[in-house]
């Protein structure tokens, strides 16, 4: 299927089962690997537990020890683990298959490793996902059913539904996948050992986008620009706020308006600024850490004679912008100006030599700042490769 017919026809529209979605898939990660994952202090990760007699439910929150999986029942649990792809080459190699969706869209790749009628119950997502079988075999079950109810469990930690009635059911083998729009029931239970790799995508609520805006905005206003009545008349009722003072308020707000007719409306930049840093520090795990040391002249310049290589940091989410000279590009909330060759070429290559980022003085500073920020890194001569 040619992906713009994917993205016109399913796209947060309605679910499609992939079968071989990809053929000959190799599991890339062994569940023993996963486990030693969720083992470490920086790792994301979940056990959740199910009994089926009393169908009550426990979470469990890592990092774990080695003895916490021994202790585990023989079914009914499964080990969750974001961020996978930024801990593990093999996954990370996972996400060059959706590049026809925007980069700043995907979030992480979520492994799940589940025993015999391990499940995490039937839930909604509100974002989309893709479920790629990698080992073993998932009973899978949604519903399509625009009138399903929504209502949550109260007596479980996972936001479980309260009814579930699926319309569909698959059996999804390794290498078959299943895509699911925002806000479909659905419920996945492992039918033996099984491991299932969910790309998932970043979809921030109203909420949270308009609260960080409100935030951007604010700290660019000096203190004293404030709520001014300069035309006051003669008030006519105690107490009363009438329809001047409301309009003073509009006026005190700008940013509520983008129309280009309005003199006082924030020009569209500020929107498109805050954006770009908005997105590429949603929902991050981690922080970078910056170099202990900054970056010398004479290791900047060693590394152009030696035709260094550059490493882009896993963790550091990465979006660039057209602008009028050049682009802007964001990094982990931060904004860059820089030329559009050097914002293409580090949002689309985990690693490239260090010539092709040397286009300008400018783009020098950036890629100077950036490795002083944590977000690349020169690789010694031994471990370079090709850029892909």
């Amino acid at each position: 299927m040619p992906t713009a017919q994917f993205l016109r026809d399913y796209w947060q529209k309605r679910p499609l089962l992939i079968r071989h979605a990809f053929a000959d898939f190799s599991n890339p990660v062994e569940p023993d690997d996963l486990a030693g994952l969720a083992c470490e202090d920086l790792t994301l990760a979940r056990i959740a537990l199910h009994e089926p007699k009393r169908d009550r439910w426990t979470l469990r929150n890592g990092p774990f020890a080695e003895s916490d999986f021994a202790t585990l029942p023989r079914t009914h649990w499964t080990l969750l683990v974001q961020d996978v792809d930024k801990w593990d080459a093999d996954v990370a190699a996972l996400l060059a298959h959706f590049d026809f969706l925007p980069s700043w869209r995907v979030d992480d790749v979520m492994v799940s490793y589940a025993e015999d009628g391990g499940s995490v119950g039937a839930h909604v997502d509100q974002y989309d996902v893709f479920l790629l079988q990698g080992l073993g075999q998932r009973r899978w079950q949604i519903s399509t059913d625009p009138s399903a109810p929504k209502a949550f469990r109260d007596d479980a930690e996972l936001k479980l539904l309260r009814e579930f009635m699926p319309t569909h059911e698959w059996i999804l083998e390794p290498g078959d996948m299943l895509y699911l729009p925002p806000g479909l029931p659905h419920n996945g239970v492992a039918l033996g050992a099984c491991m299932t790799y969910s790309v998932g995508m970043r979809a921030p609520s109203q909420a949270d986008l308009l609260g960080d805006f409100v935030d951007h905005v604010m700290e660019a206003m000096p203190e004293e620009s404030r709520f001014v009545d300069a035309d006051l008349e003669p008030a006519r009722s105690i107490g009363e706020i009438d329809d001047a003072a409301i309009a003073r308020v509009m006026q005190a707000m700008p940013w509520v308006r983008f129309g280009k007719s309005d003199a006082r409306a924030l020009d569209d930049s500020i929107l498109r600024t805050w954006f770009g840093r908005f997105i590429t520090r949603y929902r991050s795990a981690h922080a970078v850490a910056p170099n202990s040391r900054p970056l010398t002249d004479a290791a900047l310049a060693r590394a152009f004679e030696q035709d260094a290589h550059v490493q882009r940091n896993p963790w550091s989410r990465l979006a660039w912008m057209r602008a009028t000279r050049g682009a802007m590009l964001f990094v982990a909330g931060e904004h860059h100006a820089c030329s559009l060759k050097f914002a293409q070429l580090v949002c689309a290559h985990t690693q490239f030599p260090i010539a092709q980022a040397a286009a300008s003085v400018s783009d020098r500073a950036v890629l100077r700042g950036l490795v002083d920020a944590g977000h690349l890194a020169f690789l010694p001569a031994r471990r370079t490769r090709r850029a892909r």
